[in-house]
Formats: C-alpha cells, structure tokens, sequence
C-alpha cells in the first residue's frame, strides 16, 4: 500500500503501525546518537585519544546525519519512505557492530560514520512519513508532538544504557544493545510501516548534494581541528575557506537546478526560515550543554558513567513525561510562545550550570540548570518541527522534514564542535599560563607541558598523581573547569538569542500560515 501526496488523499487517519515505525526508528536513531554522552570518560581511559579525538567520536556519527538528510529527503520521496526506514536501521546495526570491535579510536570513528548514515536516513524519513499520513493541522501537530518524544525518548534511554553498561560491563556493550534495538526496528518497519512518496518534481541533485557535503564538512572539519592545528594553521585556514565556497556554489546550483535538493524558495516563508534559524542555534545550545556536561562529569570529574546518566536523565527524559503537556500546547497555543518560552528556560539552565564551581561534584547541584535545559529543550524541539512543517505545502511534506531534520541535527553537530573548540582553547590557554606561574619544580612542569602538548588539558588531568606531571593536574582542572564554563556560557547566549528572535520575529506569522495551509488542504480534499 502506498500513500501518494498529489493523486491519492490517503487514509483519513495516520495508520498506527506507521506512527509506531516511526517512532521507533527515530527513537533509534537518537540513541545511536547519544549514547557517546555517558561513555566519554571510559574512552578517555581506554583509548586514550588525544586533543581533538575525543570530539570526533561525537561528530563521526553526526556528520553524515547532517550532510546527507537533505538527500535521503529525495530519495524517500522518490522511491518510498518504508525502503529508508529500513535501510537506515539496517545500517545502523552494522555500524554499531562495527563500533563495538573497535580496538582504537579510528574504528570506533568507522563504526560511528556507518551508523550515521543509518540516522541519515531515520531521521527525516521518520518525520516525513508522520507528516504525510496527516491531513489536518490539529492532527498533525499531535502526531509531530508523539515523534519529538520519541527522539527525546531515545535521548532519555541512552545515558541509563551507556551508564549501566559501562559501569558493570564495558562502553562496547552499549553499543552491543544498540544493535539488539535497531534489528527490533528494522523488523518493525519491514512489516508495520505504510511506505509513502511523493516523486513528483523530484529528482536526484547530484552538484547540490556535492556542494552542501563538501562545504560542510569542511566547516565542521576547522571548527573542530583548530583548537588542536592551531586556528591560524594552513590546514584549518583552508578548510574554511573551502566551507565558503562550496556553500555559495551550493547556493548557486540549487538556484538553476531543475529539482533542486532544496527548494531556496521555503525560506522566504518567514516562519520556516525563522524556524529553521532557531533550529540551528536552539539545538547548538542543546548539544552543546549536553557535551559540556558529558565532559565535566567524565574526562574532568572522572564520575562513573553510571552516575553521569543522572544528568542526561534530566536533560532528555522529561521531554516524555512533558508529552501530554506539549502535544495540547501545539494544538491550543502559538508557536511563538513554546518556542520563547523553551529557549528562554535552556538560556537560564545553562547561565546557572556556568556558575558551578569545577569541584562540585555533587549530582544534587545540576538538578535545577539541568532540569530547565530539559524542560526547555522538550519545548522547544516540538514547536520548531511542528512550525517548520506545517506552514508548507502537503506536497513538500518530505523537502521541509529533510530540511528541518538537517537543520536540527547541523546544530547538533555544532554543539560539540564549537563547544569542544572553545572550551579547549581557553583551558590549553589558562593551563599554560597556570603551569609557567606555579610553583612546581622544573621538572615537573616540563613533564606537564610535554604531556599537555600531546593531549591537552585533557590528558593532563587523567594522569595519576604518583607520576611526575601528576602534580600539575590541579591546574588542568582548574583550567578545564574555566574552559567549560565557557561553553555554558556560550550555549546560554545561544538559547538566549534565539528566544528573542522567536519572541519577536514570529509573532503572527506562524498561525498565518497554518491557517493558509488548513484553507489549502481542504480545498484540495473537497
């Protein structure tokens, strides 16, 4: 059976295996995705990876997601969303297989890659095929309300999975797990979900696929290298140059292409392209303060995974407690508001989170910044994807939840980057100047600085004390401690920029729309 947008209505009501296919593949993919959060710290020790390594781990899997959603888009209207559904699992079991026998950094890397091309496909597909099968907005905003839930599920049974196994087993266990689940939702897709399509004026954009993956890529690549290359070294100068250029050439081609991978015209609806910019730096934010807090309680504070699944239980589990709570708000309130509302408590969240001292170790502290980034975070995610997708055309469904899924996740990925960057650069910057000040003997200082020079701040700290640059891991600390502080900070801005952006530039438009595209449909159906 198959859902055609153009010739067909389609069912009056969304099927249920569909929803729960969909759920559950995007659920997936946002385990995959997150389960790196809790298990930072035992990759410090087991693989020791060094200045801007441990960040890869992260960004190997968000990567693809981010580059080639906007392809899968396409592909998914092309030839049917459920073979995407599918494959993406599919996908995603393979990478996590191969993640789980990685005995260095580099495979793990591999296997991160692989089931990131797996979330590539889960993420937009799952969205568009929620979309298609609504045909009101009350109906749709619930059913967009279940799947953002869904994805916060994923992010709430992660850090529980990452903290129990890495804290009685081993981190490859975690991805053992994974495995088991994204086999579940292959099964599920392949016999539950009801394939859609929409391939009218659709077609592959092979020079806007090219252009988009190489730009940004490059852009990711010096955001994330120059703390440790240097942000004035040849190789980082040239990557981000290379991201300006491809993203003007991408610009271009989607401008003359016959079926552009991306139609530049969705932007000039004001609510999408405000949508799509909240998006970006809403979930930057997010991510952002997620990697923060990973790294604050593993690398830095050495808590058992275990015990840092707590804070990422806050930070993702009540977006599915809040469910009742936004599913009503989408259908009764303006989006606006959610979205001001969400971004202002993940400002206020991340502004206290800023003012913990590094040798606060008590979970007990992050339950209030925490808890408001989360309760933020379940707000805002919600009205972003319902405002993006409902004030576009049915038969855009597909382009608009690649787009918006794109957007989403490009945040997600400069959550890490910018933040890992940041953070780095001033604790290597405060720990050099703190190592020459100090007190500490010749020889230990030059021990420090040599181990400093391989593995940053970072590696300094996880030395044992009975080992002579052990006695500058006071200063690292500290330094560490500042360095992340930073990032709180910067992610607070974010969220607050955002905020005032919704609060201001929304204001009427998105019910506008909404209203429009109720007209449209019922025009269509009549």
């Amino acid at each position: 059976m198959s859902l055609r947008e153009h010739s067909d209505p389609g069912p009056a009501r969304l099927p249920l295996g569909t929803l729960i296919a969909g759920c559950l593949a995007v659920c997936l993919a946002q385990i995959a995705l997150a389960i790196p959060a809790t298990l930072n710290g035992l990759f410090q020790e087991d693989l020791h990876p060094i200045g801007s390594q441990l960040t890869w781990i992260s960004d190997a899997f968000l990567l693809p997601v981010t580059v080639l959603e906007l392809t899968f888009g396409v592909l998914g209207d092309l030839f049917g969303r459920k073979r995407l559904l599918v494959g993406g699992s599919s996908l995603i079991v393979v990478g996590e297989i191969v993640a789980a026998a990685g005995h260095g950094v580099h495979l793990l890397w591999a296997g991160q890659a692989i089931a990131g091309l797996g979330a590539a496909a889960l993420f937009p597909t799952s969205l568009a095929m929620v979309a298609a099968g609504t045909r009101t907005h009350q109906t749709r905003s619930r059913a967009i309300a279940i799947w953002a839930a869904s994805l916060s599920t994923g992010g709430f049974i992660a850090p529980v999975l990452g903290g129990i196994t890495g804290n009685y087993g081993s981190w490859r266990w975690a991805f053992v797990v994974v495995t088991l689940i994204a086999v579940v939702s292959t099964v599920v897709s392949l016999l539950l979900a009801t394939d859609s399509s929409a391939p009218e004026g659709r077609s592959l954009d092979l020079g806007g696929q090219v252009t988009i993956g190489i730009g940004l890529f490059a852009l990711l690549y010096a955001v994330i290298q120059g703390p440790t290359d240097g942000w004035g070294s040849a190789p980082v100068l040239a990557a981000f140059a290379i991201a300006a250029i491809f993203v003007v050439l991408f610009i271009v081609a989607e401008r003359r292409a016959r079926s552009p991978l991306l139609r530049l015209d969705l932007f000039t609806n004001r609510a999408f392209a405000i949508a799509s910019f909240v998006a970006v730096v809403g979930m930057f934010s997010f991510l952002g303060t997620a990697y923060a807090t990973s790294i604050r309680l593993g690398p830095i504070q050495h808590q058992s995974p275990l015990r840092s699944s707590v804070a990422f239980l806050l930070l993702n589990g009540l977006a599915l407690v809040l469910l009742p709570v936004t599913s009503r708000l989408l259908e009764r309130m303006a989006g606006r508001w959610i979205l001001t509302i969400g971004l202002a408590l993940m400002a206020a969240g991340d502004f206290l989170a800023a003012t913990l001292p590094v040798s606060d170790r008590a979970l007990t502290s992050l339950v209030l910044p925490l808890g408001l980034v989360g309760v933020g975070f379940a707000l805002t995610v919600s009205s972003i994807t319902a405002t993006a997708v409902n004030t576009v055309p049915i038969h855009y469904a597909g382009m608009a939840s690649a787009a918006t899924s794109l957007l989403r996740d490009f945040g997600f990925t400069l959550g890490p980057a910018v933040i890992g960057a940041v953070a780095l650069s001033r604790a290597a910057s405060q720990f050099t100047t703190g190592l020459a000040t100090s007190s500490l003997s010749p020889q230990v200082k030059a021990a420090a600085g040599h181990v400093a020079a391989e593995g940053g701040p970072l590696a300094v700290n996880s030395v044992p004390p009975s080992s002579p640059p052990g006695g500058a891991a006071p200063i690292a600390l500290d330094a560490l401690g500042h360095g992340y502080t930073i990032g709180f900070v910067v992610c607070g801005a974010a969220a607050l920029v955002s905020c005032l952006l919704a609060l201001v530039a929304l204001r009427g438009r998105v019910q506008e729309d909404a209203d429009e595209l109720s007209a449209a449909e019922a025009t269509a159906t009549a």
